[in-house]
């Protein structure tokens, strides 16, 4: 156990070192825009982003989902759903719905569905400044189903498939990916330890209608004028994440309780960063939450994050609404707000 312990504070410690590093290094090359299926990597409930993003370890409630699937073993009840919105930058719209069940000992079964859209826009171009009569937009969703169970009392697991499928204009680019996680709790006051890895998957390209065309390869020789021909696309990575994250419960009595959380993360697409947070809760109803996202990443627009939630039982089942409050630096800010039923 002391060294379950001692690994994970080294790589904290390993990752505030290489982020703060990362920055002095070299600020002319990254990673960024190297990935697809950017909608993956916005963040699912306000409770989560509330708190910075900091949820690996945590994983105590349906958005485990997302986040580590190990967790959706260790939610009470018979099951939980909840559904998220936000009104996304650049007038985006991001929703995400999941839903979960408690088997027994067989397991615990979990559905996600992620979707980010953009209205309709007329279609423009250097000929037609003012639209050619189309209509443009771009849709992206991805459908996941969840696996996970306790192995031990202390130690769970949990897998995820997903489909990915994202549309711009009359283009279409589909993919497959997992999520593999796991949580330790410790015995050592009220600490948790989890990790993941999500997103691991295949390559997606855009195929479509528009990338097909007719060519005259030899314009001055030859009767041939017409060759069908199609523009040659590239394939490009889904956004991975490798997660790990601690959880400490520091108080917890039948008036108040403090939740401190921090999660390191290595993206693929980017440089290294740390999510933190903190959750006050008064009498297990009214939450309060802070935290800061996005610590040490280069040229980040991450910052400080805000949430509440309320929470009450009724007729055998334990309501939730929560409301987070994300800063995006100069592209302004996002407010994420859940509904969620435990029964």
């Amino acid at each position: 156990m002391r060294r379950i312990v001692s690994i994970f504070l080294l790589s904290f410690s390993v990752f505030a070192v290489n982020g703060g590093a990362s920055a002095q290094v070299n600020k002319s090359v990254t990673k960024v825009g190297t990935t697809v299926a950017q909608f993956l990597k916005i963040g699912a409930g306000a409770r989560a982003i509330g708190m910075g993003g900091a949820f690996t370890a945590l994983a105590n409630d349906i958005n485990a989902i997302y986040w580590n699937p190990a967790g959706l073993s260790r939610i009470g009840g018979n099951g939980e759903a909840t559904f998220n919105h936000a009104a996304w930058l650049a007038d985006t719209q991001y929703d995400f719905a999941a839903f979960s069940f408690n088997t027994g000992a067989f397991g615990t079964m979990g559905l996600q569905i992620i979707s980010l859209r953009t209205p309709e826009e007329a279609v423009r171009t250097v000929r037609s400044p003012n639209g050619t009569g189309q209509v443009w937009d771009y849709n992206a969703i991805a459908f996941g189903v969840t696996y996970a169970r306790n192995l031990t009392d202390r130690f769970s697991i949990g897998f995820t498939g997903k489909y990915i499928h994202e549309d711009l204009f009359n283009e279409i680019a589909r993919g497959a990916a997992m999520d593999i996680g796991v949580l330790y709790r410790t015995p050592y006051d009220k600490l948790s330890l989890g990790a993941s890895i999500t997103n691991f998957g295949t390559k997606m390209r855009l195929n479509g209608r528009d990338i097909f065309f007719n060519n005259d390869p030899l314009p001055d020789v030859g009767s041939v004028d017409q060759v069908p021909s199609k523009y040659k696309l590239e394939s490009f990575n889904i956004p991975l994440f490798l997660r790990f994250g601690l959880a400490w419960q520091a108080v917890e009595n039948e008036y108040y309780s403090v939740l401190i959380l921090a999660d390191g993360a290595h993206p693929n697409d980017n440089t290294e960063y740390i999510n933190s947070g903190m959750e006050i809760g008064l009498k297990k109803i009214i939450f309060l939450r802070a935290g800061y996202k996005a610590l040490f990443m280069q040229d980040s627009e991450g910052g400080l994050t805000f949430g509440a939630g309320i929470q009450y039982d009724a007729v055998g089942t334990n309501l939730k609404f929560d409301f987070g409050y994300s800063d995006f630096g100069r592209l302004k800010n996002v407010q994420f707000v859940s509904v969620g039923i435990r029964f």
